[in-house]
């Protein structure tokens, strides 16, 4: 996969911040990187603190998160990736639609690098995906972020929204690396 840049959009109808998230996307053998650009008045968004030992912890999507879903090319099974701005993460690996849930113990630690301004904030993610596929598989990814303002808002970002609600889940909606 060559390096692609992508622009997340609100979910339509929502109450948006006045907000831009891009970034880029690159596959080198199987080493993934992503790289998100949170940017604009960064002052009424909740972003956790950062935690003094980052961990793998459950429901992260409930705060301002950065998030990617993976999938083989022509299989249902897909992983979503959570990225908290406070360091912690966590893996879940889907058989197919919303189905059979489980952490995904393959990798153990998610390493990925914040850096925090006033009016932006960029998480870079660089990740060896030899321990959950090989670097022949074909991919699909669809980039997503979950960012909730002070007054507990949230608003919901893709590249594509296909469902009538916000549904990351969707793989229409899983778009980089399609041929």
């Amino acid at each position: 996969m060559k390096e692609e840049n992508f622009s997340l959009r609100a979910f339509p109808n929502s109450l948006t911040p006045d907000l831009q998230i891009t970034g880029s996307v690159a596959r080198n053998n199987n080493i993934l990187t992503i790289d998100f650009v949170l940017q604009g008045d960064l002052n009424n968004i909740h972003i956790p603190k950062a935690a003094d030992i980052p961990k793998r912890k459950n429901e992260l999507w409930e705060e301002t998160c950065f998030e990617f879903f993976l999938g083989i090319n022509g299989s249902p099974q897909y992983w979503e990736f959570n990225l908290s701005p406070s360091g912690h993460w966590n893996i879940y690996k889907f058989d197919n639609y919303r189905q059979g849930m489980e952490e995904e113990t393959a990798i153990q630690l998610l390493p990925f690098n914040i850096q925090h301004q006033p009016d932006s904030l960029q998480l870079i993610l660089e990740l060896d995906l030899g321990q959950i596929i090989t670097a022949e598989q074909d991919l699909d990814l669809a980039v997503t972020t979950v960012i909730k303002d002070k007054d507990g808002r949230i608003t919901y970002w893709a590249l594509k929204h296909c469902g009538k609600q916000a549904d990351f889940h969707l793989r229409d909606s899983f778009l980089i690396g399609r041929s």
